[in-house]
């Protein structure tokens, strides 16, 4: 059975999408800070790690700000390796950067296939490559701190989820909107909205119904954009969350 994200490729979308991007606000936050313009790793391993990075230096566990890169290395028998690596992940320094994005390669044998992984003896940033992710992490930690505090990270949807979806975890939630993290050099896509809408409405159903019903907007936080994206759910058409609830969740 499909993850949340695995679901949505499968769906034909109306034109402009169920919810069309140029509907969300957009709030360009400044940085003193400019990136380079090349990395040498894959730009999944930089958007996991920046990810747990900012959930680890905004006071989450390292265990837990790390727990899918866990989960892989276990499914890989390689859990004892993964905790050494763990435990040389401080803060910003090279180290603790290089160590970070070593631990995102160990995702893809939880969220994929263990057939999918390449050793993360393989993983080496290069100094451009550290610099941004730094960078990265900063600005996402300006960012909740401008908009959090967080209420809810890593979060699954138990008791959401539905034959047509039985996995998929979401970011952030704050006090009134659900936050998707893309570290991506593009805007948001139609399929990145959904994604959003899918979170939320399969919220409603899990064990964090009581916190998804205070929830307002939906919102991206883009670091690598340094943009924020955000809707009110109160302004999306009745008809489009039922389609979306039975056509593409299930129920």
């Amino acid at each position: 059975m499909p993850s949340v994200t695995q679901r949505i490729k499968m769906i034909s979308q109306p034109k402009g999408g169920y919810l069309h991007p140029k509907l969300f606000e957009e709030i360009q936050l400044e940085s003193a800070d400019s990136l380079n313009d090349t990395e040498n790793i894959h730009a999944s391993l930089i958007g996991l790690s920046v990810d747990y990075m900012t959930r680890l230096l905004l006071g989450v566990k390292p265990e837990l700000a790390f727990r899918i890169s866990l989960k892989g290395a276990f499914n890989l028998l390689k859990l004892e390796q993964a905790i050494a690596i763990l435990s040389k992940i401080k803060g910003l320094d090279d180290i603790s950067i290089i160590h970070a994005i070593k631990m995102a390669g160990y995702d893809v044998a939880f969220r994929s296939s263990p057939l999918h992984y390449k050793p993360v003896s393989e993983i080496n940033p290069d100094a451009k490559t550290i610099e941004n992710v730094r960078i990265l992490v900063n600005r996402s930690i300006h960012f909740f701190n401008l908009y959090g505090p967080i209420l809810l990270d890593g979060f699954t949807f138990k008791n959401g989820y539905t034959e047509l979806i039985n996995a998929g975890d979401g970011d952030f939630i704050t006090s009134d909107t659900l936050w998707d993290l893309k570290v991506s050099i593009s805007t948001p896509t139609k399929d990145h909205t959904l994604q959003l809408l899918v979170y939320y409405l399969m919220g409603l159903k899990s064990v964090h119904s009581d916190i998804f019903e205070s929830i307002k907007y939906l919102g991206i936080f883009n670091p690598r954009l340094n943009r924020i994206y955000r809707l009110k759910i109160a302004v999306i058409n009745k008809d489009i969350i039922d389609e979306v609830n039975k056509s593409v969740i299930g129920y």
